[in-house]
């Protein structure tokens, strides 16, 4: 198992976020986690990439352990996750190539690496003809490709996508979807979280819902087209 919370509890002062929180995840797999605003689907996140930590129970990604990483460990960690988020956090004074090149150089890839990884995953997210472009020449979908390709440059075992459709209309929203699928299906896990439930429905996949604390396995069908 890739991902897994075991007896999960989590809360910020007086305010309970987990109380039982169980869930797993495989190599591979492609989940959607749902719930309504305020559940803890960001404190999730933050759980999975280790910025913040269980009061109680475990979380486990790969070799890692809540309970025993060291700090030294955290940086290894996430280069195995490739986070997404809705805003795109991206750098508005440097263009596409120097967005993924300040990733790559702060993770040490060395220099003669680093041309060939960002070609690889401007490649993948169709934009290599934008590596010069800063993110206010791009459309809303461009920067989440940009983002998207960010997530990716380090072959991660685990992309989280937080409301990766949140900013975007319907059509975009669907060729991001799209990508990520893609991704997937070359071997990348994908969990993605949204409020977003007609994607949701349309996808097909594992849902997990968050709900009084608990992760619950929720039963999504698929939208018929007319």
């Amino acid at each position: 198992m890739m991902l897994s919370f075991d007896n999960v509890e989590f809360h910020y002062k007086n305010q309970p976020v987990f109380t039982n929180l169980n869930f797993e995840l495989d190599y591979g797999e492609f989940v959607f986690v749902i719930g309504k605003s305020g559940i803890g689907k960001s404190t999730l996140m933050q759980l999975i990439y280790m910025n913040i930590f269980p009061l109680t129970g475990t979380v486990k990604i790969a070799e890692f352990d809540s309970q025993t990483i060291k700090s030294s460990q955290i940086p290894l960690l996430r280069r195995k996750v490739g986070v997404i988020f809705q805003d795109f956090k991206l750098l508005p004074d440097r263009n596409v190539y120097q967005n993924l090149a300040y990733v790559l150089k702060v993770t040490g890839t060395p220099s003669r690496e680093i041309k060939r990884k960002i070609n690889e995953a401007l490649t993948e997210v169709g934009l290599s003809h934008k590596r010069l472009n800063k993110p206010n020449e791009l459309s809303g979908g461009e920067q989440q490709r940009v983002a998207i390709a960010r997530a990716i440059i380090n072959d991660p075992i685990l992309i989280l996508a937080d409301e990766p459709t949140g900013n975007l209309d319907p059509d975009t929203s669907r060729e991001i979807l799209a990508l990520l699928k893609k991704i997937n299906k070359k071997g990348t896990a994908v969990l993605v979280v949204t409020h977003n439930y007609d994607i949701v429905k349309k996808a097909n996949e594992r849902v997990i819902k968050l709900e009084d604390g608990r992760a619950l396995r929720a039963v999504i069908k698929p939208k018929v087209e007319n």
